[in-house]
């Protein structure tokens, strides 16, 4: 068998921005009109068996704890942030497992479920469908890998090491470095994913980095990032703790609760009423 771990923060957003708006008693429903429509048609492809759906139920995190400047919802348009419990039952109508995440973020469910799904002999390999770059840490080889639905590409640890220029378990170490403004990591001056790429293929660690700035790998300014590096040493050890994804979420991942049995008849059929659209055509249960 295989496993589909789907990115539903992420599929919200683009439905967000690439469905046609829907006002539905004076409100806002186009986003979750599309996601339902896209998650259905990713069930009637057949090759969805065992899949779960992760949203952040609320943007801040345990992270937001440990660095003050981590991402927020501030600036999330209000009629997306609104959807978003919406979205959650229309995928629940569908006959998916929805991991809402509060104190753990949505990413953080996606790696305790790939982590654990991919020690199980059944499972054939775990498919993380994100184009989120900060997933790619969860790669193994070509057991767990991520799928940008969108664009229709596949990265296995060879997808990862040509995107990004290092190997899955050197993700976090890499964005501690160049940072991630999508999360609010600043990252270190002058570190760019050329420098921090190179370095890290040699290093596959911050802690592996010699701090005397004897690298055997020619890199451009290798002096200047040495001092930059020792001088925010704490900064960068923090923003790592800041990419790294938990894999002990506490979330049901086994194959019998992932299973997907067909959609739950009366509440489809209940929720696209409410959303005034004709029920997509799919098993039941």
């Amino acid at each position: 068998m295989q496993a589909h771990l789907v990115d539903g923060t992420y599929e919200l957003f683009r439905a967000f921005f690439g469905a046609p708006s829907a006002i539905v008693n004076g409100v806002e429903v186009g986003a979750t009109r599309g996601l339902l429509r896209s998650f259905a048609a990713l069930l009637r492809g057949g090759e969805v068996t065992h899949a779960g759906v992760a949203f952040d139920t609320v943007i801040e995190s345990f992270r937001n704890q440990l660095f003050a400047g981590y991402k927020t919802g501030d600036g999330i348009e209000p009629t997306l942030w609104a959807q978003f419990p919406l979205a959650e039952r229309a995928t629940a109508a569908l006959g998916l497992t929805v991991w809402g995440m509060l104190e753990y973020e949505a990413d953080d469910a996606l790696a305790t479920a790939a982590a654990q799904l991919a020690t199980l002999p059944e499972v054939e390999r775990v498919v993380i469908a994100t184009p989120d770059k900060d997933l790619c840490q969860c790669v193994v080889g070509e057991r767990v890998i991520t799928w940008d639905r969108l664009r229709d590409r596949r990265f296995d640890e060879a997808g990862v090491r040509e995107r990004l220029g290092v190997a899955p378990t050197s993700v976090p170490d890499l964005l501690a470095l160049v940072g991630d403004d999508a999360d609010g990591i600043p990252g270190l001056p002058r570190w760019g994913m050329r420098s921090a790429a190179q370095v890290l293929t040699r290093y596959a660690h911050l802690e592996d980095i010699p701090r005397t700035g004897a690298w055997d790998v020619p890199v451009r300014g290798a002096t200047k990032l040495v001092e930059i590096l020792n001088a925010q040493w704490d900064d960068a050890v923090l923003y790592r703790t800041l990419a790294t994804l938990r894999t002990d979420a506490p979330i049901p991942w086994t194959p019998a609760e992932l299973a997907w049995h067909g959609a739950d008849g009366p509440a489809l059929d209940a929720l696209c009423a409410e959303l005034e659209m004709d029920p997509p055509q799919l098993k039941r249960r």
